[in-house]
């Protein structure tokens, strides 16, 4: 299963750049049927790199994700061809971490150009969480023990899942008793590889997707949030994991250095290393009084720069520049 996700990465790299011309010449003649004000590609690979085609007169946003320059773009030569060219053509650009905009312009988005930073999804609805905590019903009653939860599903190439499963016994050699949750990685053929050959079954459970009030609850149950991230942009699970109070233990990259003090609010480890995974883990368990501190600072930052309507007002704005409150064309 590994090796088919890795033989496919390549193939998506050159399949898909060669597919765009004549994708491209169908969306100009849509184009010119429609004449949109303006045009939203909702990710850079592919959306972005067909709307690049679009007439020069109408205005092109990019949004651009946790992969799209740190991974994707480096996929094949004709991939980082193609993103230089969508960013030289963007007229404003969106990310979910400042780190983007900064590699946006080193790929060719023209300094002066209006950029927005704002989480992905718009932002935690603090609200809406607080209503349906209370409603909330996970799928079996937890123990009362340590909870670490991992949310963040497989992602070749973006995490290190194995790495996290690695991890697991070298936390249970310290704290036996701590429950590993892992959504949505029931049924997941690798996931069980490692939790079956590194005999880890009774610590750890492999539950389905769940909804969003269900991982508000997880959040609010668990004690430690964990994302093994070698490429990223700021994970939702994460904002969400510190509205709820769970302590961030995530891969030490750039992204999450926007987000994360180590020691204040969350650890910053290692995330090819199960050991220094597993060493995060320990120190956060054992150290209750870091993780209440980290609580309270972590719910102000969540209050100051993740909060659903302020991120809306700022996403607002920003449309404003380009389409003056006309209807906006968006493609994703």
């Amino acid at each position: 299963m590994k090796r088919c996700r890795s033989l496919l990465r390549p193939l998506r790299y050159i399949l898909g750049p060669l597919s765009l011309p004549y994708d491209q010449k169908r969306f100009r003649i849509l184009v010119e049927e429609i004449r949109p004000d303006l045009i939203h590609a909702l990710r850079l690979p592919f959306e972005g790199m067909l709307a690049a085609a679009a007439p020069r007169q109408c205005p092109l946003i990019v949004s651009i994700w946790g992969n799209d320059l740190t991974l994707h773009a480096h996929g094949s030569m004709l991939m980082g061809s193609l993103t230089r060219r969508t960013l030289q053509r963007a007229d404003g650009l969106i990310a979910d971490t400042a780190r983007d905009i900064r590699l946006g312009y080193e790929w060719g988005f023209a300094p002066g150009k209006p950029t927005l930073v704002v989480p992905g999804g718009g932002g935690i609805r603090l609200e809406d969480m607080n209503t349906k905590l209370e409603s909330g019903m996970l799928p079996e009653e937890l123990p009362d023990v340590p909870i670490v939860i991992n949310p963040r599903g497989q992602r070749p190439g973006s995490l290190r899942q194995d790495v996290f499963f690695q991890s697991i016994p070298l936390v249970l050699e310290k704290i036996p008793q701590t429950l590993f949750i892992c959504p949505p990685l029931s049924g997941d053929a690798e996931s069980e590889h490692w939790v079956k050959s590194l005999r880890i079954r009774s610590n750890t459970k492999l539950w389905p997707r769940l909804n969003q009030s269900q991982l508000w609850l997880l959040f609010k149950k668990g004690r430690v949030f964990v994302s093994p991230s070698i490429h990223d942009g700021t994970p939702n699970s994460m904002l969400e994991a510190m509205a709820c109070g769970c302590f961030p233990v995530v891969g030490d990259i750039e992204s999450m250095r926007e987000w994360v003090t180590p020691g204040v609010n969350g650890l910053l480890v290692d995330a090819a290393s199960p050991r220094a995974l597993a060493n995060g883990i320990i120190a956060a368990l054992e150290n209750p009084a870091m993780c209440a501190a980290a609580k309270k600072q972590n719910a102000r930052i969540i209050a100051e720069r993740a909060e659903y309507k302020q991120c809306m007002a700022m996403t607002e704005a920003f449309f404003q520049i380009f389409n003056r409150g006309r209807i906006v064309g968006a493609l994703g």
